[in-house]
């Protein structure tokens, strides 16, 4: 590897003039332990730089590494912003004196120097050069002992971003070799610079996400006013007239005329797909394909295929070309579901066809450039799995630039009856039948949680419409009143203390629901059934053996309709209003018990 001309400085003395600054040649086993270090070091440093965190923090990190591998006194990254001026400044081994900072001890005309030439620079007495006078912090306390100074440029793209630099004492006892640690010192360098265009590349990237993030937002703002109080655009198999709905409809009316990427969020069963299918019939993309897939559903090296295609034998039982979804959705729209479960590997491969546009077939070597509108769903935290490493932060800013948050069924509850008719009709065209829903059986469904939301509301309608024994629905006839509800039994099972999903979803919505929750969702709907004429059920009958938790207000067969405020204050007494302990009962932070206590004005108890 050839070494860029270093400038050697001494006030005007040889530089091999002192015996500890030219050794004698190394042996060949000292020479190969030199190299095995060098590597180690390398590796080691490549290590820290490859892992996701914060750019000073890395950059620190890989100071206090140079430490193990160079004999330095002190060690200093400077990183420079593109006018010129200083923007990170990590250092190793420095003492802070008098208050001072560490950049202080580097005169700011060594920086420019080594800026400037673009070359190493050496400085073997820091006390009698010029370009040192007056950083008394690099000068060495011992009269007999000198400080020498080693800097080299971090380059990105050919161009100079910043100044890697060691100090280090001559007690004249030490030897040392300034080509070899000049070479180390130039390597690193080249991977710190590569870290920083690559974190600059990131920034930018996320800041102009949120920038057309931000647009659409404030277009947004203006247009939905009107839109919640006018009527909702009909879309199919889209049914409800509650104002969440209505918000979310008048949303994706005005989402769905660009083409940023839309995240569908929300709990299981709360009709992403349909969601998702109205933004692309709202689209100027209407007329092109709308191709769907669940990226749950298929192993990592089945969903590389399905998405990107492959080539004919490419692998065992590949006998033919086959275009990928992306393909099959050229010019439409694509509907990637559960995109939250996708691997980490497979998540970099992803983030490629989001950023250019471009990807190869499995087994091929030609790219193809593909249009399509990308319409991502999860029911995951992602923020959650981000901060854990489990999802990568670039390809979360890429698919969170137009976020819809999709209402529970338990915040929408006035859309029930509707819902409930029109699976009723969908039960009787498909089966031939002629069933209504009674008040009695109306007035039942009304009354559950639907933890399953939608979907499940659908399963409880036609299991219920299969087994009628006359043509109305009544009360009697739900698997409520006969104790077999399935979701009863999965809340009585459910282990304690419940966590409630998805919180960082609920705060960006602007609802923080703090009601004690299985892990699967919320409360199932075992309830009383008013009396009516059909069914003669007491309103505070409970049927035995349902719940177990009856004591718990919670208890879905006390109606699980208690109010947000109750559930935090009952929460927070019994836990002796401990907000940690309050936290773990609600599956929350406590940072966003705190947000829910201002904001239900709940003034804490002390003791």
């Amino acid at each position: 590897m050839g070494m860029p001309t270093a400038a050697v400085f001494g006030a005007g003395e040889d530089r091999h003039a002192d015996a500890t600054s030219s050794p004698p040649p190394p042996t060949e086993v000292g020479a190969k332990a030199n190299v095995e270090m060098a590597l180690f070091g390398i590796y080691e440093i490549s290590k820290i730089l490859t892992t996701p965190a914060r750019l000073e923090i890395a950059l620190s990190n890989v100071v206090n590494v140079l430490t193990s591998f160079l004999r330095m006194r002190c060690g200093m990254i400077v990183v420079l912003d593109d006018p010129g001026e200083i923007e990170i400044v990590a250092a190793a081994g420095w003492t802070r004196q008098g208050g001072g900072r560490a950049i202080d001890s580097l005169p700011r005309t060594v920086i420019d120097r080594i800026v400037a030439t673009a070359t190493p620079l050496v400085v073997h007495d820091v006390a009698h050069d010029p370009l040192f006078a007056g950083a008394k912090g690099l000068v060495a306390e011992a009269t007999d002992a000198r400080v020498s100074f080693l800097g080299v440029p971090i380059k990105a793209a050919d161009k100079v971003v910043g100044t890697l630099s060691i100090d280090r004492v001559w007690d004249g006892r030490t030897r040392f070799r300034i080509d070899d640690d000049l070479r180390f010192l130039s390597m690193v360098a080249n991977l710190a610079g590569q870290t920083v265009r690559l974190h600059r590349i990131l920034a930018a990237d996320r800041q102009r996400l949120l920038d057309e993030r931000g647009a659409l937002e404030k277009a947004l703002g203006n247009e939905l006013e009107g839109r919640v109080k006018g009527p909702p655009p009909k879309i199919a198999g889209i049914v409800g007239e509650s104002e969440p709905v209505k918000r979310v409809l008048a949303t994706i009316a005005v989402v769905a005329r660009s083409n940023s990427t839309v995240l569908l969020r929300g709990e299981s069963g709360t009709g992403k797909e349909l969601f998702a299918r109205a933004i692309h019939d709202l689209s100027p993309r209407k007329a092109k394909p709308f191709i769907k897939l669940n990226c749950a559903a298929l192993p990592e090296s089945v969903l590389e295929s399905e998405l990107f295609g492959h080539e004919k034998g490419s692998f065992t039982g590949a006998v033919a070309t086959r275009a990928g979804r992306f393909e099959s959705a050229h010019g439409g729209t694509l509907l990637l579901d559960e995109i939250g479960e996708i691997s980490p590997a497979f998540q970099a491969k992803l983030l490629r066809v989001l950023q250019e546009g471009e990807f190869e077939r499995v087994g091929g070597n030609k790219t193809l450039k593909v249009d399509v509108r990308l319409v991502c769903a999860t029911n995951r935290n992602l923020e959650e799995a981000v901060a854990k490493g489990e999802f990568r932060a670039d390809l979360y800013y890429r698919i969170n630039v137009v976020p819809v948050f999709l209402p529970p069924l338990r915040d929408r509850p006035g859309d029930i009856p509707h819902l409930a008719r029109a699976f009723v009709e969908r039960f009787n065209t498909e089966n031939g039948r002629h069933l209504t829903v009674a008040a009695s059986g109306m007035e039942m469904l009304k009354r559950c949680y639907f933890p399953g939301n939608v979907r499940e509301l659908e399963n409880c309608v036609r299991r219920t419409a299969t087994l009628a024994h006359g043509d109305q629905i009544v009360a009697a006839d739900f698997a409520c009143h006969t104790g077999t509800c399935l979701s009863s039994l999965l809340w009585k099972s459910a282990p304690k203390p419940p966590v409630a999903p998805n919180p960082i979803d609920q705060l960006a919505s602007g609802v923080v629901t703090v009601a004690p929750t299985p892990s699967w969702g919320a409360p199932p709907a075992v309830v009383p059934v008013a009396p009516s004429e059909t069914a003669a059920v007491a309103a505070t009958e409970i049927p035995s053996g349902l719940c177990e938790h009856a004591a718990d207000p919670s208890c879905p067969a006390l109606g699980g309709r208690q109010s947000e405020r109750d559930r935090l204050v009952d929460a927070m007494e019994r836990s002796g209003w401990v907000q940690a302990k309050a936290a773990r009962l609600l599956g929350l932070t406590p940072r966003q018990i705190g947000y829910a206590l201002k904001k239900h004005d709940i003034e804490l108890k002390r003791f």
